[in-house]
């Protein structure tokens, strides 16, 4: 960075993921890396980096044309359904990538075609015949040696035989060059057992010419000399790290080229770490092309410990783990629990407990606790009334080193790490509720003062964990400093206790950030879904009654049991989509003299301006609970016809919010 405190500059740095292959929905594997690199991205801003971010979908290539073939659709149309599949899920997560680009951009096909001539045209790309072992899905030739138990050494899956004229690049003519860079460049490849792997497995033994065309297919970039070869989809894919920043053979390079390259970080996983340290610094040395400063292969998040395959049905997606926990509790959970060179585990049990412990108690309990305090004890006013304590100063040492601990963490792509550090100044604060005990000082008049400098203490390393906390849990973040009445701190800014303005008031109301869950409710959610989904098919009886419909019929229950249920007409005074989710319109319902949050999943049967002024039916005494982040106080009452197409319950005749429905 720029030594000159006065300098306005800022240092232009450049992350990219691997661009997701578009043969269908990413799964939540998948996902744990946009939302890695979103958080590296926000976290290299927040240190005042100028930031490029890229991401988007690699889309051509055998496996896709034969997806195509099955869905009876073209490859342009299967690709640019899941592309935006892809994209969708990238924004549900709340990423803050730059570009998204996509292998089937004019641009990116016209300057992959330049490529491949210029290698052809100076000696590095020659004609000749593949014969070898192909595997389809990962779009790669081996050799017998390099299979393991007969299949492919990278996804296990089988190989055919295949003979074609194909081209081929030189890679043996750059081995040497690049053994001598990784020796000479030590942070290029991580983490070090990445490197070690691909020098002892790949490098040292001797390189392989690449075939770098296939004709057996078309759906590819064409050669542009001899259009019956497409370009090997890896020569393809790996140059968007380029063409995505205006790269130009001709030396025409765009603005966004000379400014942005080389990458800082290309973030990829580790099953494609040999394509991203050996074939792309290679490509990138015969165009006589800087490389990459560094490569980080991050490891697996399994389910339960084994890799994720819908052969194996143990596929978690994003969106459906979003709806159940909110984007935020995901995001925590996936940066969180993946450590730095070794496979991470998901489960519906692990997220309920990290959930409960650490964001609901840990974090949300303490951001209510010191919001409803201040409230309790000064009608929201929060002071500095300068009596302090041992305790005080172990609580502001233990805040601004936490914050400089987790900036070092980042700098090493450390994340879960970090954000561990971050943890512990909420863990630090819930101790020093503890310590300093307000309940009891707020019964002795002569300790009010005391009490105003605890609670002013409590605001403050709030204010400043929540700043930090941003990169990993933006909209937590917001909704911290929101009830704090604060302001986001720079890292600069975080270096000092005591900025949060004395005499400032925090909100009236404090929100639950996280609500607790029931991990075995939850269980049953996932297995109705699961079971809702399997699609059970019913045979229908040879005669219907016309608009009849018989349900499987609950246990009966007795009067006592219905008297529990309170059923009264509210009145809907307000209603918004929720965001980022395909289901849930949240309603504000006025029930007598009170208004509910409601959350209901009717967003395909109702617009929000429809819902505005209608009577419905409302179960008032159900327990809260949080439906995609949002807090739902009560359950609208609807019909569901045969086709599960709703219908809200009304009352027929005119009746006041807040009537019981008896």
């Amino acid at each position: 960075m720029c030594q000159d405190q006065n300098c306005k500059c800022k240092k232009p740095y450049y992350i990219t993921t691997a661009i997701a292959y578009t043969s269908g929905k990413p799964h939540i594997g998948n996902t744990y890396e946009i939302v890695l690199a979103d958080s590296i991205a926000r976290f290299k801003r927040e240190q005042g980096y100028d930031v490029r971010f890229q991401t988007g979908t690699d889309e051509h290539g055998q496996k896709i044309e034969l997806k195509a073939q099955e869905a009876g659709v073209t490859p342009q149309e299967f690709v640019d359904g899941v592309a935006s599949q892809i994209r969708g899920i990238w924004d549900l997560m709340n990423t803050s990538y730059d570009k998204f680009i996509r292998t089937t951009d004019k641009d990116h096909e016209e300057t992959v075609q330049k490529i491949f001539k210029k290698l052809y045209d100076q000696g590095d790309i020659y004609k000749g015949y593949y014969e070898g072992l192909y595997c389809t899905p990962c779009e790669s030739f081996f050799t017998e040696s390099q299979l393991v138990d007969g299949k492919c050494p990278d996804c296990g899956r089988e190989v055919q035989p295949a003979r074609e004229e194909a081209y081929f690049f030189k890679m043996s003519k750059y081995a040497d060059r690049l053994i001598e860079h990784i020796n000479t460049h030590p942070e290029f490849i991580q983490p070090v057992a990445r490197k070690n792997e691909m020098m002892n497995n790949f490098l040292l033994p001797g390189l392989q010419d690449l075939c770098v065309s296939r004709t057996s297919f078309t759906w590819g970039i064409p050669v542009s000399f001899d259009p019956k070869h497409v370009t090997y989809v890896w020569l393809d894919a790996l140059t968007n790290y380029i063409t995505g920043l205006g790269y130009d053979c001709d030396g025409n390079h765009g603005e966004l080229y000379n400014k942005y390259w080389p990458a800082d970080l290309h973030l990829i996983g580790k099953d494609i770490i040999r394509f991203h340290t050996i074939y792309w610094p290679i490509f990138l040395m015969a165009l006589d092309v800087p490389l990459p400063k560094q490569v980080f292969g991050h490891p697996w998040l399994l389910q339960s410990g084994e890799k994720m395959g819908k052969s194996k049905g143990n596929v978690l997606y994003a969106d459906t783990l979003v709806e159940m926990f909110g984007v935020d509790a995901v995001r925590y959970f996936v940066l969180h629990e993946m450590p730095f060179d070794n496979d991470g585990v998901i489960s519906w049990e692990l997220m309920v407990e990290r959930l409960n412990s650490d964001l609901a108690n840990i974090l949300g309990n303490l951001v209510n606790r010191t919001v409803s305090m201040s409230n309790k004890y000064f009608g929201g006013e929060v002071q500095n009334r300068g009596v302090g304590s041992a305790e005080d100063e172990d609580l502001k040492a233990v805040t601004l080193a936490a914050v400089k601990k987790a900036e070092a963490k980042m700098d090493e792509l450390r994340v879960a790490d970090a954000i561990s550090e971050i943890f512990n100044i909420f863990r630090r604060c819930n101790k020093y509720i503890d310590e300093t005990m307000p309940w009891a000082l707020a019964k002795e008049e002569a300790k009010k003062d005391r009490l105003a400098t605890v609670l002013y203490n409590l605001v403050e390393v709030l204010a400043i964990g929540a700043s930090v906390l941003e990169s990993f849990m933006p909209e937590t973040s917001a909704k911290i400093l929101a009830q704090l009445n604060a302001s986001k701190r720079t890292l600069e800014e975080m270096e000092e206790f005591g900025r949060y303005p004395s005499g400032t008031r925090v909100t009236d109301k404090p929100e639950i950030l996280f609500a607790r869950m029931d991990v075995n409710k939850v269980l049953e959610q996932v297995a109705g879904q699961k079971q809702e989904e399997g699609g059970d098919i019913k045979e229908e009886d040879d005669v219907q009654e016309e608009n009849v419909i018989d349900i499987e019929a609950k246990p009966e229950i007795t009067y006592d049991d219905f008297a529990r249920l309170q059923f009264q007409v509210g009145e809907i005074i307000a209603c918004e989509a929720v965001a980022k989710s395909r289901k849930l319109l949240c309603s504000q319902v006025k029930i007598g003299s009170q208004v509910k949050q409601i959350v209901s999943g009717i967003k395909a049967y109702y617009s929000p301006e429809e819902m505005v002024g209608k009577k419905v039916m409302v179960v008032v005494n159900l327990k809260p609970a949080k439906l995609a982040g949002i807090l739902s106080e009560g359950m609208l009452l609807c019909a569901e016809d045969a086709e599960g197409n709703l219908s809200l319950m009304v009352p027929e005749k005119a009746m006041p919010a807040g009537a019981e429905i008896c």
